[in-house]
């Protein structure tokens, strides 16, 4: 596999972790005893921090794309493993 589409794959990668680790640690303004402005959710975020979640998302998507990158070169799991509709699959 070429480079370029190895950067492409660990970008895709990265973009999709990024709505797995969002919803982690977020601690809402009620529950973190600040105040509340007025027009804003109670259930609106604390704090947000962009560094901390973009660290976050390399870590998941590295690992994520590293397993992805083995199993292309090891073939662990291949596309015939996964099809269903194959006779030939049938246990």
């Amino acid at each position: 596999m070429r480079w370029t589409s190895l950067l492409a794959i660990y970008f895709l990668f990265w973009s999709f972790s990024v709505f797995l680790v969002l919803p982690f640690g977020v601690r809402t303004t009620h529950e973190a005893g600040g105040e509340l402005v007025p027009g804003q959710a109670e259930s609106a975020p604390h704090e947000f921090s962009l560094k901390r979640v973009a660290i976050r998302v390399t870590i998941v998507a590295t690992i994520l794309w590293g397993l992805f990158v083995l199993n292309y070169v090891f073939g662990w799991v291949s596309p015939e493993m996964l099809d269903m509709f194959d006779p030939a699959n049938a246990s």
